[in-house]
């Protein structure tokens, strides 16, 4: 039997020797008196030692041990929250071998670093890449290492790794004249499926994130209301943030698209592709305003079609699903009606 649970057979939690001889002498006492041979002595005073645990099993702990952080999560968006983990983890062990987390030195990490500056320099890729992987690994380590109780100093192994990065590059937006012209005109979007379609359409007068149109059912979407609307809501899906879950008015386009699509969007809901399937149509049939321009361009755009009109900031961040900046929420924001009156003039 392992030693941390010979430990805790007896009512104690295993501790390293040296943390042991730090114990006050009336609970060093109650450990030694606890034990009935040699093999529990060397349990509850420490000097059995934990077993080793390599980086490839602290990932397969930290799934169990970081359940907190997944919770709410669709099977597609625990798969998203994976996989740069897994790749963290793979490309570290590629570079260094499947160590033992208290055989990783501070060595090892300048090693992977400079794997990930080569890459960098080579491939063309940026800093941002290699950041994650030190993100991840990072968290990873430190997560295992606190909850399994481990002991490790990891501290200066980790630090001051990451890459300094460049100007964050951002979506480009639609402009008004090229949505109208080139993405509305008749049977421009009529090789895609009617799903995809609709949620280029959904996006146009929303701003709604692709993943949350994706979730949309006819329990939130609103057509027989005074005001038609959807909800985006956490009832299906684990939401980016709090401040994520909001009502937004259907006008126009966006109406229409979901008259045509009132149960939602099960097609892709929790699956994968559905940026995939528009942005590739979009490039092979000629609308793309630039090759910058992707999807999630007519969330830009349906927030500077805002801001031209001088709505309220409060009620576009409300509207956009962004956090008020730090300020406290107060109120309710706008009505559902008077958000509709807003918009209407921006609508297409």
């Amino acid at each position: 039997m392992a030693a941390a649970q010979v430990a805790a057979v007896r009512g104690f939690r295993y501790l390293p020797v040296g943390d042991v001889t730090e114990l006050p002498m009336d609970k060093l006492l109650e450990r030694i008196e606890s034990a009935s041979d040699m093999a529990e002595a060397a349990a509850l005073l420490g000097t059995a030692g934990l077993p080793k645990l390599t980086v490839s099993e602290a990932l397969n702990e930290y799934w169990t041990l970081s359940r907190d952080k997944t919770l709410g999560m669709t099977e597609n968006q625990l798969r998203v929250w994976k996989n740069p983990r897994k790749k963290a983890v793979n490309n570290f062990i590629q570079v260094c071998g499947d160590k033992a987390l208290d055989e990783v030195t501070r060595d090892d990490m300048l090693d992977f670093r400079s794997w990930w500056l080569d890459r960098i320099e080579t491939e063309g890729l940026t800093p941002n890449s290699g950041n994650k992987d030190f993100t991840h690994l990072s968290q990873l380590l430190k997560s295992v290492n606190t909850l399994k109780r481990l002991g490790l100093d990891l501290g200066p192994i980790l630090s001051e790794l990451a890459f300094k990065e460049g100007e964050k590059r951002s979506r480009p937006p639609f402009s008004t004249s090229w949505i109208t012209s080139k993405i509305l005109a008749p049977n421009a979007l009529s090789g895609l499926n009617s799903q995809a379609r609709c949620i280029v359409l959904a996006m146009v007068n929303t701003g709604a994130r692709p993943s949350e149109l994706a979730t949309l059912d006819s329990s939130t979407i609103d057509l027989a209301g005074s005001v038609p609307s959807l909800t985006v809501s956490s009832d299906r899906r684990r939401l980016k943030t709090g401040s994520s879950k909001r009502t937004i008015p259907l006008l126009g386009v966006s109406l229409e698209a979901l008259k045509e699509c009132p149960n939602g969007f099960p097609r892709y809901f929790d699956n994968p592709g559905l940026s995939g399937t528009i942005n590739s149509y979009f490039s092979e049939n000629g609308l793309k305003e630039t090759d910058q321009h992707t999807l999630y361009s007519f969330r830009h755009s349906f927030e500077d079609r805002m801001l031209a009109a001088g709505i309220d900031e409060r009620v576009r961040r409300d509207l956009m699903g962004h956090s008020l900046g730090g300020r406290q929420r107060y109120g309710k924001g706008a009505e559902l009606k008077l958000a509709a009156d807003l918009l209407d003039p921006v609508a297409l």
